[in-house]
């Protein structure tokens, strides 16, 4: 596959997933002005914030909770399971029961649980039976439309969220920083278009190099669930092999790791997020880390996050990743969206 033959990617991507990739700035813009406009009772005195979710409904979730660590006056805690924790009961936690579909198992019953519990719920979806479990039992129910994958609605699952706990004071006002992120990722997605060449597109050339290889994934700080939505593209949209690390976590472990098996570790390419937002040990940590792995004849990149904030640094590594991931798809000659894996997998657990 020539990457710089764009018209030949018609004929792999047969559902348009460019298209959600192209789109992503305008959705993140578009999830938070529907979530500023959305009805919300009069809540206070919220103390914990836990969002149910699975996958592409998740990962809004880890992003949020990320960014707002340091600024959110309350823990935002990411439930990717059955059951809420002990913990979370009572008015003075919010359950927000995240999921594109409305039918995500997980979500559904850890829904039912934080009812059960006498939480405030907040549903977010697109419809399913979670928008007529919320509307059955009187709770706050947000929706929006789109017809694409999950992992396609990140946006939303972004965008919603961070509209809600601004809404609820738990964050300062985001719009302005918000704005700019978007105007970053544009601005960045001048170089990263299909119709860019190689030679001025960095995201066909780190594609070129991730084929054939074991793709590991870094980030820290804003970045750690960023290094996971990298992880996960280029499992859903390359049908590949790929894990994410998070540092400082991985000194303390992954890096023991160097050694075996020899023949596989060739393979692989460690991938380091790095943003100027990081903690400055952090920093530090990541190019020693990357020094570590060239040491062990790993093949290692930066990659390095544009903009001024650390809203702007996560979104716009985050699109990066999107186009690197759909262009691995398109050397690979893999039809991005299907995920027969997947799907698959749920027709097995709905038989049992």
């Amino acid at each position: 596959m020539d990457l710089n033959n764009h018209t030949l990617f018609q004929k792999i991507d047969s559902q348009n997933y460019l298209a959600e990739i192209e789109n992503l700035p305008y959705q993140l813009e578009q999830a938070y002005q529907l979530g500023m406009s959305q009805p919300l009772p009069k809540w206070q005195n919220i103390q914990h914030v836990l969002i149910a979710g699975m996958g592409g409904s998740a990962i809004g979730a880890d992003l949020l909770s990320a960014y707002a660590a340091p600024l959110s006056s309350a823990p935002i805690i990411v439930q990717r399971n059955y059951s809420l924790p002990a913990w979370a009961k009572g008015n003075e936690t919010l359950v927000v029961a995240s999921s594109h579909s409305g039918n995500t198992e997980e979500t559904l019953a850890a829904f039912e649980q934080a009812r059960l519990n006498g939480c405030r719920i907040l549903a977010l979806c697109t419809g399913g039976k979670l928008a007529k479990a919320a509307d059955a039992a009187y709770m706050p129910l947000w929706t929006f439309e789109h017809p694409g994958q999950p992992r396609a609605a990140v946006g939303f699952s972004f965008g919603i969220l961070l509209a809600l706990v601004a809404r609820l004071a738990l964050i300062p006002d985001p719009a302005k920083e918000l704005s700019g992120a978007i105007t970053a990722m544009r601005k960045q997605q001048n170089d990263l278009r299909v119709d860019i060449p190689i030679m001025n597109n960095s995201a066909k050339r780190l594609a070129g190099q991730l084929v054939g290889r074991w793709v590991m994934v870094f980030g820290a700080d804003v970045l750690t669930p960023v290094a996971r939505r990298w992880k996960t593209q280029v499992n859903e949209l390359a049908k590949a092999w790929a894990q994410f690390e998070a540092l400082p976590e991985a000194n303390h472990n992954a890096l023991a790791g160097l050694l075996q098996p020899e023949s596989e570790l060739s393979s692989a390419m460690a991938l380091f997020l790095r943003a100027q937002s990081y903690h400055p040990r952090n920093l530090l940590r990541t190019e020693l880390t990357r020094q570590a792995y060239l040491l062990e004849g790993i093949n290692t990149d930066f990659i390095d996050a544009q903009g001024d904030t650390p809203l702007a640094q996560q979104w716009t590594t985050l699109h990066k990743g999107d186009y690197v991931s759909f262009y691995l798809a398109m050397l690979y000659e893999i039809d991005p969206t299907p995920i027969p894996a997947l799907e698959g997998f749920k027709k097995q657990l709905a038989g049992q």
